[in-house]
């Protein structure tokens, strides 16, 4: 029994002799931007249907070239009916267009606070997007529109 105890404190010790606790794991978040954020365009929120939407969007790249869509920290909006999506757009208008395959819009993804929030666009998007979109799914309304310039 003390041969087989024996065995197992072994290599446990040569374990915790041989770790390296100098070294720290650097954990990097590949979707937020990377070094500093040079903004290319930016717009302020138009709210629509009474929904509180406020604050700036901006469309820019991290120090690595990746572009994405930045709320600044005075985004706010309602987020009551937790389906709140964002999309680019090429007008202020929601203009659904299944059949085509919504050309005039790019989804983004779902907003899920307010404040600061950064979104990665993977493929880079299109120029032809100058506006970016609150939808409402569940509502099936606007809560508001800022223009790209």
């Amino acid at each position: 029994m003390l041969k087989k105890l024996g065995i197992l404190i072994i290599p446990i010790t040569l374990c915790i002799a041989c770790s390296n606790d100098d070294t720290e794991e650097i954990l990097i978040d590949t979707s937020m931007p990377q070094g500093s954020f040079t903004t290319a365009k930016n717009g302020i929120f138009v709210e629509q249907n009474d929904t509180g939407s406020t604050g700036t969007a901006q469309l820019g790249t991290d120090e690595n070239g990746i572009q994405f869509l930045h709320f600044a920290a005075d985004f706010s909006t309602n987020l009551a009916t937790g389906t709140v999506t964002v999309y680019l757009s090429t007008s202020s208008e929601y203009k659904a267009d299944p059949s085509s395959g919504n050309p005039d819009l790019r989804l983004i993804g779902p907003v899920s606070s307010t404040g600061e929030n950064y979104f990665m666009l993977d493929p880079a998007a299109a120029s032809k997007f100058t506006h970016v979109i609150l939808w409402c799914g569940s509502a099936n309304i606007p809560f508001g529109y800022a223009e790209l310039n």
